[in-house]
């Protein structure tokens, strides 16, 4: 599938085939996907809890009841769900695995850029703490990865849904997100569409490019 047709061809499915599994070696890829995001200073200000198993998603559904269960259905006959978590604080020790593991990685060519690196990652880490908007700073890192992997999952034949329609709190609780720092963000179902996709069969409707575009 080529760059555009996958821009047009993925949407936001309504509806899985619950018989169809994603295959572990494309699973994998998508794992990777939010593994190698990109996010500021190689912050990596995320943790994502992987449910591939009717257990996990149970216990993920549970923040969609209520005024949320729509996307009950979304969760449950979905293959796999992530729920998408943003870390509430970046302590040193964090930060120092992060340094740790681009040191093993080859990242530093000497002492002298590995401090430099360091310091602009503390530094930029502490501007956000100062500024009182660290957890919103992590959140919008946490949407770049969800962005790679809608990306990633249209282009590997994976359908997929990004859900904000969720209770935190219940999720919170279940996860016990709060106890290790984290927040949740977003929840992706990933599989295959059924027939009662009707947006599987909708054209794509986006604003035209000169609505949206001014260039200079």
């Amino acid at each position: 599938m080529t760059f555009l047709k996958t821009l047009t061809h993925r949407h936001t499915t309504k509806a899985y085939d619950k018989t169809r599994k994603i295959p572990a070696d494309i699973f994998a890829q998508l794992l990777e996907a939010l593994r190698y995001s990109p996010s500021s200073v190689n912050s990596q200000p995320w943790h994502f809890f992987v449910a591939d198993n009717d257990e996990g998603k149970a216990r993920i559904a549970k923040a969609t009841s209520g005024p949320f269960a729509f996307n009950l259905s979304r969760v449950t006959d979905a293959s796999h769900v992530i729920a998408l978590c943003a870390r509430t604080s970046l302590p040193a020790e964090y930060l120092q695995t992060i340094t740790d593991q681009e040191q093993i990685d080859g990242r530093y060519a000497d002492d002298a850029t590995k401090e430099s690196i360091t310091k602009g990652r503390n530094t930029f880490v502490g501007l956000h703490e100062q500024e009182g908007d660290l957890t919103a700073w992590t959140q919008k890192q946490t949407y770049i990865a969800l962005g790679f992997l809608l990306l990633s999952a249209g282009f590997l034949g994976v359908d997929a849904t990004p859900m904000e329609g969720f209770d935190a709190a219940v999720l919170d609780k279940e996860l016990g997100l709060k106890e290790k720092g984290l927040t949740p963000a977003v929840l992706v179902s990933l599989g295959y569409h059924s027939d009662a996709d009707f947006n599987a069969k909708l054209p794509k409707s986006r604003l035209s490019e000169k609505s949206l575009f001014t260039h200079l």
